[in-house]
C-alpha cells in the first residue's frame, strides 16, 4: 500500500505542476507596464547622448583652434586666420567653423565661432594677449557655450 500511496502522491504533484505552468495575464501586463515606464525614462536620456557627442566635437575643435592660435602667436607674434593655423579643421555636417584675428598683422585678439547646423548648442572661443605689471605678456584663452542653435557672444573676457 505504501507504494500505491507514493505513486498517487507523485501523480498528484506532477498534475499540480502542469496546472501551475505559465504566467497569468495580470503578471504579463505588470511586466509590460514596468518595461514601458523604464523605457519612457531612459529613452530621452539615450537620445540626448548623440547630441552631447556632436557638441563635444565643437568643444574640442574650438579648443584646438584656441591652442593653435596661441602656438601661432608664439611663432609669428600675431594671431592668424583658421587656414593659416594648419590644424586640418574644416566644416563638418554638424558645425561651421570660422576664426578671425582682429586688426592687421599685429592682431592682439583672435576669435573662433562654431555655428551649429540644427538644434545643437553653439560655441565660441577667444584668445588674447594679457600683459602683466612687470611687462611680461602671455596669451589667454576662453571657450564659451551658447544656447541651442546659436553660438554665444564674447564681450571682453565674459561669455554672454
Amino acid at each position: 500500500m505504501k507504494t500505491e500511496l507514493q505513486a498517487k502522491f507523485l501523480q498528484h504533484l506532477a498534475q499540480k505542476k502542469k496546472a501551475d505552468e505559465g504566467f497569468t495575464l495580470i503578471e504579463l501586463l505588470v511586466v509590460i507596464i514596468i518595461i514601458g515606464i523604464l523605457s519612457a525614462i531612459a529613452l530621452p536620456s539615450f537620445l540626448n547622448q548623440a547630441n552631447k557627442a556632436k557638441q563635444a566635437e565643437a568643444q574640442t575643435y574650438v579648443g584646438s583652434i584656441n591652442r593653435g592660435q596661441q602656438a601661432y602667436y608664439l611663432e609669428k607674434s600675431a594671431f592668424g586666420a583658421l587656414s593659416s593655423l594648419e590644424l586640418g579643421i574644416s566644416n563638418t555636417s554638424n558645425y561651421t567653423y570660422a576664426s578671425s584675428a582682429a586688426g592687421a598683422a599685429t592682431a592682439s585678439v583672435a576669435s573662433t565661432v562654431a555655428t551649429p547646423k540644427g538644434v545643437l548648442k553653439g560655441y565660441a572661443g577667444k584668445v588674447w594677449i594679457a600683459t602683466a605689471t612687470d611687462g611680461t605678456a602671455t596669451t589667454l584663452a576662453l571657450l564659451c557655450e551658447g544656447t541651442a542653435g546659436l553660438p554665444p557672444t564674447i564681450s571682453g573676457t565674459a561669455c554672454l
